[in-house]
């Protein structure tokens, strides 16, 4: 299951870390595996996909130990598909937490049902 559960938010993490600051893959790669077990030959190709989809554009930096590296930078577009996908993420972590967290999610459907306009008292 964490496997499944990486491949789909990986996509978030890379633009949250670009939202953060302009990079480039290998450090990319560097910076999400201080967190996660992952591997560059997953992000290269999501690299590729997020610049089809316009969420990334790219630019060369001369590299003093190297061939220029190719940095990748966020777009609006980008911008605004990680913000729905850090509302998407929080709804859905809430509602796996009511399952796991019965307790409190009986309580919660219970405060909804006493006040289900959710004015305050």
């Amino acid at each position: 299951m964490k496997t499944q559960l990486k491949k789909g938010t990986l996509e978030m993490c890379v633009l949250a870390l670009l939202a953060r600051a302009d990079s480039y893959a290998y450090e990319l790669v560097s910076r999400l595996a201080d967190c996660m077990e992952i591997s560059e030959g997953t992000v290269y190709p999501l690299m590729r996909r997020l610049q089809a989809e316009g969420w990334v554009t790219t630019y060369l930096v001369e590299s003093a130990s190297g061939p220029s590296r190719k940095y990748y930078a966020l777009t609006a577009t980008g911008r605004q598909s990680l913000a729905e996908m850090q509302v998407e993420w929080r709804e859905f972590v809430a509602e796996v937490n009511s399952v796991l967290a019965p307790q409190a999610a009986s309580e919660a459907a219970q405060a909804k049902r006493n006040n289900p306009q959710g004015e305050v008292e």
